[in-house]
């Protein structure tokens, strides 16, 4: 296991990390598109997560936008 795949950040964390909104991050969440663990009433993903999520994104829209 790498250290990405063990570094959990916050929603505010991984928006920082990623330079997007904390409700993108939300989003790409509920859109199933960024796993998440809950634990209480705080959400947290891995860093290696968030850039898979984040690269596919940017895929996505780089497809759509030709």
């Amino acid at each position: 296991m790498t250290d990405l795949a063990r570094t959990y950040l916050t929603v505010p964390q991984a928006a920082t990390r990623v330079g997007v909104a904390p409700a993108t991050i939300r989003q790409w969440i509920h859109r199933g598109h960024l796993p998440a663990l809950r634990i209480n009433r705080r959400v947290f993903v891995t860093e290696l997560a968030l850039l898979k999520a984040e690269r596919a994104t940017r895929q996505r829209g780089a497809t759509r936008s030709h």
